[in-house]
């Protein structure tokens, strides 16, 4: 039960890259290694927990108290041998002045022994002082050895060891050079996300023996420091979803979710029931679905062209199905999607089309307001933390469509808002933490129970799609009957 904290000098130093390399070398000496990613980055932890073995969970300052992230590091460190943390952005990064959502804050508050990752790309003596520099910004943070990234050859190894030899006491725990097979193809979001691509594996191999080869893995589990014992918290949600069914787009397409997330609905009794949205023809028989984030963009035409399935979610959608979905599902969710020349048909809940742009749209942390039209977003005064990154926008909207959130910060669909509901659904570009107090999952659950209960006793209620300014979805009366707001063309 040892962890050690990966960072770098600033962002593309080659953190994930080594941090897969380590994970998977590790694991093949027989460790059982946890991975954990600080920020909301859902690629990263797809990878990790591909090269680990397990699945990879976030710590984020921005979504978490600081009590949730030591819980959930708790809980899940514990049964691993060596835990790896990786970073985003450089070691002292972070929104806050004073440096309260930094790396370095986070390598305190677990008490983990950070290795620095330091792109060595120009650099020779000069990467005495930036070591110095950060070890003396903050004399908290132990800064227990350092890997050479992006190496010119044996010449530059030897002159930037026997300079860090020299002017500093910080260990060398290896270098790696500049390499092909240490390359992971990028595109407009960051990372290939490793479910998309079967190159995967072979590729988190090839780095896993480089960096064996070039790291000594023995010192490095050396400086690793014991995790800090604690009594993780107890779910709050056990057992309030048993007897659900609720299902889930999980593809290439649909890949976005936190694995906490998924263990809270897990833990609280729902039976997740997988949708590939590029096979199947019909959803499963279910209470409620989720669609999560991912790349629909790359898969236009495969997805246009399962118009069973389309129209299945389509007609779920309409009789009142309780539908959760983030950024790329809500992509799916609208008319079309158009990215450059390509275009095809989605599913047309949301009464809107998607445009990709060169450039992102959103990007960054968020704040959301609830505006009161959606139980998952109440206006109780609160703020919900949240994150965005699109490069897409809805276009053609119709004047009156309801919004779940007031943008507080945070672009959103129009700048303003974001959360598009139409009947039981909730679309939007932001993502949220569904566990936690102030997360969607608790408000999500209660209304898919209400759902099931209806269903039970009386037929599911047909609610219309794009209602006019202000309807929503009207509560059931006793018999099962409802109001029905006109109908409009979708």
């Amino acid at each position: 039960m040892t962890c050690l904290y990966l960072s770098a000098a600033h962002k593309s130093s080659g953190k994930t890259t080594l941090t897969l390399g380590l994970a998977r070398a590790l694991r093949k000496r027989g460790l059982r290694v946890q991975t954990f990613k600080k920020g909301p980055d859902y690629i990263d932890p797809i990878w990790h927990g591909q090269a680990a073995g397990r699945s990879c969970y976030n710590l984020d300052f921005h979504m978490m108290t600081r009590a949730e992230i030591r819980d959930l590091f708790a809980q899940h460190a514990a049964p691993a041998d060596i835990t790896l943390i990786e970073g985003n952005k450089g070691l002292y990064d972070g929104m806050d002045l004073e440096g309260s959502d930094s790396n370095a804050a986070m390598a305190k508050l677990l008490g983990a022994p950070v290795i620095l990752v330091l792109d060595t790309q120009g650099m020779t003596r000069g990467i005495a002082p930036l070591i110095l520099g950060y070890q003396a910004f903050d004399a908290e943070v132990k800064i227990a050895g350092v890997i050479l990234n992006k190496v010119g050859g044996p010449r530059h190894e030897g002159k930037l060891r026997a300079v860090i030899e020299r002017y500093t006491d910080v260990q060398v725990l290896g270098a790696l050079p500049r390499a092909p097979q240490l390359e992971i193809a990028e595109r407009h979001l960051g990372l290939i996300p490793c479910n998309e691509t079967p190159e995967a594996e072979a590729r988190i191999e090839a780095i896993a023996t480089l960096v064996a080869e070039r790291v000594d893995l023995n010192t490095l589990l050396a400086l690793a420091a014991p995790v800090k014992q604690a009594t993780p918290t107890a779910c709050a949600l056990v057992g309030r979803g048993t007897g659900l069914r609720i299902a889930i787009a999980q593809d290439r397409a649909f890949g976005f979710y936190y694995q906490e997330d998924l263990d809270t609905l897990r833990a609280a009794g729902v039976a997740l029931l997988p949708v590939d949205t590029f096979r199947d023809t019909r959803l499963p028989e279910a209470d409620g679905l989720i669609l999560g984030g991912g790349f629909p963009e790359v898969f236009i035409e495969a997805l246009a062209a399962n118009r069973a399935l389309r129209a299945d979610i389509r007609r779920a959608i309409e009789s009142g199905l309780p539908t959760y979905a983030e950024c790329g599902g809500l992509m799916y969710l609208s008319r079309s999607l158009t990215w450059g020349e390509r275009r095809g048909e989605m599913v047309g809940v949301i009464p809107g089309d998607c445009v990709m742009h060169t450039r992102p749209v959103g990007r960054g942390y968020v704040e959301l307001a609830g505006t009161g039209a959606s139980e998952l977003a109440p206006d109780d005064g609160g703020s919900i933390p949240a994150h965005e990154f699109h490069h897409s926008s809805l276009v053609n909207l119709p004047p009156g469509l309801v919004y779940a959130y007031r943008m507080v910060r945070g672009e959103g669909i129009d700048g303003h808002h974001d959360g598009v509901v139409v009947g039981n659904l909730l679309a939007a570009y932001s993502h949220r933490r569904g566990s936690g107090e102030r997360g969607w999952i608790a408000p999500f659950l209660d209304k898919v129970r209400a759902y099931a209960a209806l269903k039970k006793h009386a037929r599911p209620p047909q609610v219309f799609l794009a209602p006019p300014r202000g309807a929503g979805w009207a509560e059931p009366s006793p018999g099962g009957a409802r109001k029905q707001p006109s109908r409009r063309a979708a």
